[in-house]
């Protein structure tokens, strides 16, 4: 599993217009689930995530994590983190799973996530959506479970 990970003031989702998710601190995941990906790969996520230390202390010291700010965290399922663009100029998605895989590991990451006692806001899995977000920073992180 992938994530691009980015500190935010705040972000918001929408879907035909109508917001369905938001957060005001904290953190926008996209989230991207590999055809080999397991629960393992979520779990090795959701730790890495709500732990990393990339909220400021009073010194301007990246030093806190999400559980640290009491942030929330808006989880957007991304299978274009897969694309392959390595032959031609329309990437590939063939590393990405298939939806209904996808949408499972997409949906326990979240449950993970809330299980850590942290607010999550989420897309809608296969939709078209617009995100919207204050990128503090800017702060971006990529994430890999590969690269555990």
């Amino acid at each position: 599993m992938k994530a691009v990970v980015q500190r935010a003031r705040d972000a918001n989702v929408t879907v035909n217009g109508e917001i369905i998710g938001e957060i005001d601190h904290g953190l926008v995941v996209l989230l991207g689930v590999a055809h080999e990906d397991t629960e393992a790969d979520a779990a090795y996520l959701v730790n890495k995530i709500v732990n990393l230390r990339i909220f400021e202390d009073k010194d301007e010291k990246m030093n806190f994590s999400l559980k640290d700010v009491g942030g929330s965290l808006l989880s957007i399922s991304q299978f274009t983190l897969y694309g392959d663009t390595r032959k031609g100029r329309r990437p590939n998605f063939l590393q990405a799973a298939k939806p209904d895989a996808a949408d499972n590991l997409y949906q326990y990451f979240n449950e993970l996530v809330t299980q850590q006692g942290i607010t999550v806001a989420s897309g809608k899995f296969g939709a078209m959506m617009d995100i919207t977000l204050t990128n503090v920073g800017p702060v971006t992180i990529i994430v890999d479970s590969k690269d555990k």
